[in-house]
């Protein structure tokens, strides 16, 4: 595969070596079919290999990329090739196994323009390499001023041809000299995204799917030992009815568990689609090479001994990772309990767990391998049920972004748990997380969830945002979160057997009197409304149950039910059993009980599935206490409405001028590196780019500027000082309002220097035209390392400050986060006519909301912005104060607009 040639491809050149490229250019990748690859910048000793892969490509490959037989690279030519500046002329290289299998490279032929073309070896193509190389190709054009892209192909060259179209682009053509020549703006358009995540997407998804769906397993490190890890392994698989082969690999035994024993993987005589390994940690890499050259997909490293045990196991887990990556390998641990699959077609436990979970609609991730057992055995006594269930360990190469990738499109899996110890890229996570809630309900436990910590043995770094914006991006995403694992399944045995609600309304229908007050305060303490209670009475019958049951549903108003049974002595309570079974079955609103106060679903009632799953649609889960019952309810409830509730069109960029923008910071940033504040002018004119209308100021250091300064601005002004000590102390007043001359000005002055001191009063003052009256709000911004862009909104003030009520969104908003920042804080109310006051034009707050979060969104070096007081009025809002601060930021977000793997400890890119 290739395209056309650029004609200085081939010309003598005696420029010498450039410097290093920017190091995000590197980057792990994953192919169309699952495997990974190494991208990165080509280097002047990549000579040797460049011209090994040329000899490898064939004829008709070159003839497409060169137009003329072109048999060999001559001395001149390999120096061309991989001597670049790395700006005008630009080459990257896909590496595999320490060889190059693709070469992809633009040269800049006028301003903003450059020639693009691509060579990759035919036994790899058909693997979307030329794709990947086009996307970081563009980002690089981009980084480096480019707007357009040109090539020349062959007219029969029809894969390359449609590797331009199929990018996203806007691809325009023309014939000339027997030569197609196209040309396509590269901005990240919104359809060139959508194509990247497509493709990022299906790439993930097959990278799981092998470890799900084998057809073979090699474990290494197979034990004839009872009571150790490589013969749990064995016997796991091999009880667990496995429908693939078993391969045992032993060097020093003939049989392991009636299998035969392979020296080492490479001894097996078929293929091998996963090795699971359990040998010691500083055994494992040799163990990669070896299933390396087997062609093995993948492996299950479930060895303790890397990044858990403190910084020398960290180094040995970096190595792992980049050699398993680097030869194409995907990896799930180490320190891992392993994968299950309970398709009866696959049955594989390739685990340490005995319990093979019963079939069912939930898929389940897990990062700890110490309660991945705990887990197990849960899910096994609530009848819940599993489709997949992986142990993560570490998670040192796929993680919770790439099971949600092939959950999404798996049909055995209707519900996701995942428990999460670390979130290793939240952005990545929430944009396909949103998705998949779109179809299929997730729920979510997050361990340190208050301290933001991080198990020693993750690779990941902290994430400096604050709790309430990663709990903020779990409800914008649509995920159901919860506190602890109970509540988990809790959740989960009402969304995979019931119908979701319409609505808040609830009705109760119970033989106890006493739980239906508490099944009715519980729904009040969360939101539900109780619309309908029916008291039967502690002698209440089958047929009273079924008559009272039948009627809640049919009611209009009544948009899911809680039934509560308790029975009388001596009563089995069998024939209401099969009352609420019945209706379960066939009622389309959700139905959960407190049934002799049995957690999960107990066999009486179980609707059978012909799935195969124990229990199926229609089974009516049971809690132990009502409240518990009522709780799942409304977290089901509030899914429902996020999945009912559309986002919106999205914010209208109109008006925004992200050019000038883009300029003012990457002046300032020229004239101050490290980054600096911004002074106020370049704050106004930066926040003027996008709409927002600074209020105007000056700032004074002496009486006689201040009162030039009021006079300027028509008097009716305030004086206010700047010193953080004293705008941080409510307790001292540090503006003074409504001067109108300079006798007030005076008075005003001395007051406030006396609080400031004396002995500097420079810039110490800000005189501001007094603003209409309105309700003080702030709208900030950060980009945080992990998240990106992070927006908030609050009334200003300290009571705000202590009760930490803001409201949080990951940008880009749609109109509907803008709205719902606004009216989720507590302090709402004062903005809607609290206590007789004007409501305030709420309209203009969120698109005050939604313009910061824009230029956030568009500006990563924009560290913080803030618009720390803005009063909003009936007729419109005014921003009295602001402030931003910009900081370099070369490879922010670089793995937005290209496909790239998570990096390890050390990497430049977060994982």
């Amino acid at each position: 595969m290739s395209g056309g040639p650029q004609q200085d491809d081939i010309e003598t050149s005696t420029e010498p070596a450039a410097p290093g490229a920017p190091r995000h250019w590197e980057a792990d990748v994953l192919l169309r079919d699952g495997r990974t690859a190494h991208i990165r910048p080509i280097r002047p000793d990549d000579a040797e290999r460049l011209v090994e892969f040329y000899s490898r490509v064939s004829d008709r490959s070159k003839y497409y990329r060169f137009f003329s037989p072109m048999p060999r690279l001559s001395d001149r030519d390999v120096q061309r090739f991989t001597r670049v500046d790395h700006h005008d002329r630009v080459a990257l290289v896909l590496v595999l196994a320490d060889r190059m299998i693709a070469v992809g490279r633009y040269d800049r032929v006028r301003t903003g323009e450059a020639e693009v073309a691509f060579l990759v070896e035919d036994q790899h193509q058909g693997r979307g390499i030329a794709q990947l190389l086009l996307e970081h190709l563009a980002q690089a054009g981009r980084e480096r001023g480019l707007e357009k892209f040109t090539a020349e192909v062959l007219p029969d060259n029809s894969r390359m041809i449609q590797t331009f179209r199929d990018a996203g682009y806007r691809v325009a053509s023309e014939f000339e000299d027997g030569v197609i020549q196209l040309e396509f703006p590269i901005d990240a358009t919104d359809t060139a995204m959508g194509v990247m995540q497509d493709r990022e997407h299906r790439a993930e998804s097959a990278s799981i799917e092998k470890f799900f769906n084998p057809r073979s397993v090699a474990i290494i490190g197979a034990s004839r030992r009872q009571d150790t890890i490589g013969q749990t392994l064995v016997r796991n698989l091999v009880m667990g009815d496995f429908t693939g082969r078993v391969y045992a690999v032993n060097p020093s035994a003939g049989a392991v568990s009636g299998l035969p024993a392979y020296t080492s993987v490479g001894d097996i005589p078929d293929h091998v689609d996963v090795a699971i390994v359990a040998v010691p940690a500083d055994a494992v890499q040799d163990v990669v090479l070896d299933c390396a050259a087997k062609g093995v997909h993948g492996l299950v490293v479930i060895s303790s001994g890397f990044a858990e045990t403190g910084e020398e196991g960290r180094q040995r887990q970096r190595r792992l990772v980049g050699l398993s990556r680097s030869y194409g390998l995907r990896l799930i641990g180490p320190n891992c309990l392993g994968v299950i699959n309970t398709d009866p077609g696959v049955s594989i436990n390739a685990s340490l767990s005995s319990v093979m979970p019963p079939r069912g609609r939930a898929g389940f991730f897990c990062q700890s391998g110490a309660l991945g057992s705990a887990i197990l055995e849960k899910v096994q006594n609530r009848g819940l049920g599993l489709s997949t269930f992986v142990s993560a360990g570490n998670r040192a190469d796929v993680s919770g972004n790439d099971l949600l990738q092939y959950w999404e499109e798996d049909d055995s899996t209707e519900v996701v748990l995942l428990y999460l110890e670390s979130i290793g890229n939240p952005r990545k996570f929430s944009r396909i997380a949103r998705r998949v809630s779109l179809r299929k309900p997730i729920i979510a436990v997050r361990s340190g969830r208050t301290t933001q910590g991080v198990p020693m043995g993750h690779a990941v770094r902290k994430i400096a945002a604050p709790p309430a914006a990663v709990d903020a991006m779990f409800r914008q995403a649509g995920i159901i979160q919860v506190d602890t694992l109970d509540e988990m399944f809790d959740v989960a045995q009402l969304v995979a057997h019931q119908p979701l609600p319409r609505g808040r309304r609830v009705a109760i229908v119970g033989n106890s009197d006493a739980l239906g007050l508490l099944a009715a305060d519980a729904a009040a303490a969360v939101g539900l409304v109780v619309n309908k209670s029916v008291p039967l009475g502690a002698e209440a019958t089958a047929e009273d149950f079924e008559d009272a049951l039948d009627a809640a549903i049919d009611d209009p108003d009544v948009d899911s039910v809680v039934a509560v049974y308790t029975p009388p002595l001596n009563v089995s309570g069998e024939e209401v059993a099969n009352v609420l079974a019945a209706i379960g079955e066939q009622s389309d609103k959700p139905l959960v009980s407190t049934f002799l106060g049995v957690e999960g679903v107990p066999e009486l009632l179980r609707v059978p599935d012909v799935a195969g799953s124990t229990a199926g649609r229609g089974s009516v889960p049971s809690y132990p206490a009502v409240e518990a019952a009522v709780r799942a309810l409304a977290r089901v409830v509030d899914y429902a409405v996020w999945l009912r509730t559309p986002d919106g069109p999205p914010l209208d960029p109109a008006g925004a001028d992200d050019d000038t923008a883009r300029g003012i910071v990457n002046r300032v940033l020229a004239e101050h590196p490290q980054g600096a504040e911004l002074g106020r002018d370049d704050l106004r004119a930066l926040l003027a780019a996008y709409d927002i209308d600074l209020w105007p100021a000056r700032i004074v250091s002496s009486l006689g500027e201040a009162n030039a300064a009021g006079a300027e601005l028509g008097w009716d002004v305030v004086l206010k000082a700047t010193a953080d000590h004293l705008r941080e102390r409510p307790d001292l007043a540090h503006v003074w309002r409504n001067i109108d001359g300079v006798n007030q000005m005076r008075d005003a002055w001395a007051s406030l220097s006396a609080l400031v001191g004396e002995e500097d009063l420079t810039d110490a003052f800000l005189v501001q035209g007094t603003a209409p009256p309105g309700v003080p709000v702030s709208i900030s911004s950060i980009e945080d390392p992990l998240f990106g862009p992070v927006v908030s909104f609050g009334i200003s003030g300290p009571l705000t400050e202590l009760l930490g009520d803001r409201a949080y969104r990951i940008p880009p908003l749609g109109t509907r986060d803008a709205a719902a920042m606004v009216r989720e804080v507590k302090a709402s109310p004062m903005l809607f006519g609290y206590r007789g006051s004007e409501v305030v034009d709420v309209g203009e707050v969120e698109r005050l909301i939604g313009r910061v979060s824009q230029l956030q969104n568009d500006m990563p070096q924009l560290s913080a912005l803030e618009l720390g007081l803005v009063l909003a009025g009936p007729s419109g809002s005014t921003v009295l104060d602001a402030s931003a601060r910009v900081e370099p930021a070369a490879d922010a977000r670089s793995d937005w607009f290209v496909r790239r793997m998570p990096s390890q400890p050390g990497d430049t890119i977060p994982s």
